[in-house]
């Protein structure tokens, strides 16, 4: 509603940051240093700021003009924001570096969906959340014909996972017009999405499948999804996570019919810094390693946080690495 006053600025620095990634983590840390006086420039591979508060969680959860509040709030602050430029395309980190820039923070985030590795997963129809979210909230699919990216429309949608990515998903196929199924292979106590989450993907109308396996994805003569044959699970003993451990019981496949396939099973940490940038060390999952303390990398100079560091988590997660990092990245530039 506006009457919100801009920080309180300190006098320039003359010291020059890089930020590669413009979403949760990223933008705390521009936000922080702007405030404490550094020159602050910021590198967005997609069209718009924000990263996964706009791509990735919804407008009926959060508004896109809250987060391009604080987007512009950057702005206001002096931060130059570079967008459709990709970091370890365009340039590499160490190029930064070399251009001038007194430090650098990763915030490249965990992008890279996992899928199902099911026969029938290449199939007409078949998304992985990061996309279906994409499309619908970035690219403004949901409001076809007023945008003009290729509509999504499903009529009867399968979500598999039991995140609340999940969620979000099969709620906005709900908005989509679909018919909205969930397909979890566990029950609804060991699902990870928060209760409330589930709750309201209920009371919309979302049909949960649970104790089911997805095992191949069904098509047609034009490889179009017509269905997935699931699999019923029963709960064994825990497993490494502490959760029951599922297991199939034989003999009960079945088919669920659909046209859309959703998987929401997870992601990735983004692989295209590290595999550009040799200098800085990573962990056998991908993520950056970067000191608990401090978020440096093992490369002077260069900071990172976020899920690229943590692994997929949450937004307030990847802020609160962004706060820390800040705070060190400022020090190091003071000394």
């Amino acid at each position: 509603h506006g009457g919100v006053p801009d920080p309180v600025k300190a006098p320039p620095t003359g010291k020059r940051v890089a930020i590669v990634g413009a979403g949760p983590a990223g933008i705390t840390v521009a936000g922080e240093l702007a405030r404490l006086g550094h020159e602050v420039v910021m590198y967005e591979a997609l069209h718009l700021a924000g990263g996964v508060l706009m791509y990735g969680i919804p407008q009926f959860r959060l508004p896109k003009e809250i987060v391009q509040f604080e987007i512009n709030s950057l702005k206001r602050l002096g931060v130059t924001i570079h967008t459709d430029y990709v970091i370890g395309k365009s340039e590499t980190v160490k190029q930064l570096m070399e251009e001038g820039f007194d430090a650098v923070f990763i915030a490249t985030g965990a992008g890279l969906p996992v899928f199902l590795k099911i026969p029938g997963e290449n199939a007409i129809g078949v998304f992985s959340a990061n996309e279906f979210l994409t499309r619908a909230n970035l690219m403004r699919a949901i409001d076809f014909p007023r945008f003009a990216t290729s509509p999504i429309r499903p009529h009867r949608a399968i979500t598999v996972g039991g995140g609340n990515v999940a969620m979000d998903s099969a709620r906005t196929a709900l908005r989509l017009g679909a018919e909205s199924i969930i397909v979890y292979r566990r029950s609804r106590d060991e699902m990870p999405a928060r209760s409330e989450e589930i709750h309201h993907a209920e009371e919309e109308g979302v049909i949960f499948h649970l104790l089911t396996n997805p095992v191949r994805i069904v098509t047609d003569a034009r490889n179009q999804v017509i269905g997935m044959e699931c699999l019923r699970m029963e709960l064994g003993e825990p497993d490494a996570s502490s959760r029951r451990r599922p297991v199939p019981v034989k003999g009960s496949e079945f088919i669920v019919p659909a046209d859309t396939v959703i998987v929401a099973i997870g992601n990735q940490p983004n692989p295209l810094v590290p595999q550009t940038s040799p200098e800085i060390e990573t962990s056998r999952w991908g993520t950056i390693n970067a000191d608990p303390v401090t978020m440096m990398t093992s490369m002077p100079g260069v900071f990172a946080g976020g899920d690229i560091v943590s692994g997929a988590a949450t937004v307030i997660s990847a802020m609160g690495q962004g706060k820390i990092a800040a705070r060190h990245m400022h020090d190091y530039l003071m000394k």
